[in-house]
């Protein structure tokens, strides 16, 4: 088996792949946090972190906490600590954009933290899938085990 994904490879279906029940769990929460929802005449997407942030304070703090269960789900896929400072760094960001009144609604259509984030973590995976395709090793977690 191999990672889809160039020519020389041949591809996993989606239960075959190492981390897909993952993979699609975190995308349909990245999903509904930040473009579930098409706005009526145009086609702005927002999602649920968008409309909680309508919420002063309790709102922000939901939002915040799903997008902290994104860090805290890579981390339990073993993803190295760089890659949970820069998904910590979008959180952050998109908090603190929330916090501002009618700022935090606009922000959040035009910065998505959770796809950012499901975005960085997916790389990371994909890249373990690839390093197990192209030496046969099983890969667990981050590192390679022969």
């Amino acid at each position: 088996m191999a990672y889809a994904g160039s020519a020389n490879y041949q591809t996993y279906t989606r239960d075959e792949h190492p981390h897909a029940s993952a993979r699609a769990r975190l995308d349909a929460v990245a999903r509904l946090m930040d473009n579930a929802f098409v706005v009526p005449g145009t086609n702005i997407r927002v999602g649920a972190d968008a409309l909680l942030n309508i919420v002063p304070g309790a709102g922000t703090l939901l939002a915040t906490g799903v997008s902290a269960y994104l860090v805290w789900e890579a981390h339990q896929l073993g993803a190295p600590k760089s890659l949970m400072v820069k998904m910590a760094a979008n959180v952050g960001i998109d908090t603190v954009i929330g916090m501002v009144p009618l700022v935090g609604w606009v922000g959040d259509v035009f910065f998505r933290a959770n796809a950012r984030n499901v975005k960085l973590l997916q790389r990371h995976l994909d890249k373990l899938a690839r390093l197990k395709a192209e030496d046969g090793s099983i890969t667990t977690s981050w590192k390679v085990v022969k």
